[in-house]
């Protein structure tokens, strides 16, 4: 039997969004004669461990981000953060040179986390953030992000080039010293023709304590609806719960498979608006109201940029009532894409000269 190339594929525990986006990037090694090794921590590390558990997982030191419950102090609360940040990216950079050695790794594919880099083997990161949002602060935080990711000798970015793309002035930046590579939008989900069975499926993600706080706010808003309602906490655990209150049904997570089916089958989808969700749902052609994370300058981007666009309605967290999603019938949804990553030049990288 041919030995097999071990790639250690990491993505960072914010939301599930970075780990989700991963699992098309591990499918398709392991359709290229790979064999991916999962690394990461917290509820990203389990979707992953959940997603192929027959893989051999690591985990790795954890940033530790979470958010205020007041989005204006989202920033403060950041900075304030930073040095934990860095000591985490100090200790995954040290944890990474050790795990190379034990595991036998032979390329490296982070997805936003900083430190998952290495001279001794080739080394991506996957990041439509060439441009980092913050305030009057964008330039600084853009130029700290930049530096890290010109230490890998490849970024991938998980969209398109030019104006037609996904994630607008996040991605369309020039970098020196390293290539840049847009491999198209990834998405784990394929688009089927269903039957619609949930007049509207609600699916959170992200840091504590805003998923906690809007989770409590649409079951509220939602109490009354007669419609029927699908509810994904984003919350992973051991097993998977079923909640069934008349018309509402809950869950706390759901594995890809049950997940594409569901979205298939809703006509409306009520979510944040984090770039991985946005790549979802663009591939699935849904339609969707979008309620962006208090503070977090990207996702109140992307939100503002779609609804101008005349795609998804949008508002803030304090502002939600059902009333808003009678503008949803002004906006025309998200268009299929139909981008097919080339995998075989990508993981050209890995095969060696």
């Amino acid at each position: 039997m041919a030995f097999k190339k071990r790639i250690l594929v990491a993505p960072l525990n914010w939301g599930l969004g970075h780990a989700s986006r991963c699992i098309p990037i591990i499918k398709a090694l392991l359709s290229f004669g790979f064999e991916p090794v999962l690394a990461s921590d917290g509820e990203a590390l389990y979707l992953l461990k959940k997603e192929f558990p027959h893989l051999e997982s690591i985990e790795l030191p954890s940033y530790d981000i979470t958010y205020p419950k007041k989005g204006k102090y989202f920033k403060l609360n950041l900075i304030k953060g930073l040095p934990k940040i860095v000591r985490a990216i100090k200790a995954e950079k040290k944890a990474l040179e050790a795990i190379i050695d034990s595991h036998k790794i032979e390329g490296v594919i982070s997805d936003n986390r900083l430190g998952v880099y290495s001279k001794k083997v080739p080394s991506v990161i996957i990041t439509h953030q060439l441009q980092v949002l913050s305030g009057n602060s964008t330039w600084l935080s853009t130029t700290l992000h930049q530096k890290f990711i010109k230490r890998f000798d490849e970024c991938w970015v998980p969209d398109r080039q030019g104006e037609f793309n996904l994630s607008g002035k996040l991605s369309q930046k020039t970098l020196q010293k390293i290539p840049i590579k847009y491999i198209g939008p990834l998405s784990r989900f394929h688009k089927t023709e269903s039957k619609i069975n949930y007049d509207i499926l609600i699916l959170l993600s992200g840091p504590e304590p805003q998923r906690t706080i809007l989770e409590e706010k649409l079951l509220n808003a939602f109490e009354d609806y007669e419609g029927h309602l699908l509810f994904v906490k984003g919350i992973v655990e051991n097993e998977q719960k079923r909640i069934k209150k008349g018309h509402l049904t809950i869950y706390n997570f759901m594995t890809s498979e049950h997940l594409e089916k569901s979205l298939n089958e809703s006509e409306l989808v009520i979510s944040r608006s984090g770039y991985t969700t946005i790549m979802d749902l663009a591939k699935l052609n849904k339609k969707a109201f979008f309620i962006p994370t208090p503070g977090q300058f990207e996702q109140v981007y992307l939100a503002n940029r779609l609804t101008e666009l005349g795609i998804v309605p949008s508002c803030i967290q304090d502002d939600f009532t059902i009333e808003k999603l009678k503008e949803i019938d002004r906006f025309k949804g998200f268009e299929t894409y139909h981008d097919d990553v080339n995998y075989k030049t990508l993981f050209s990288l890995f095969q060696g000269k």
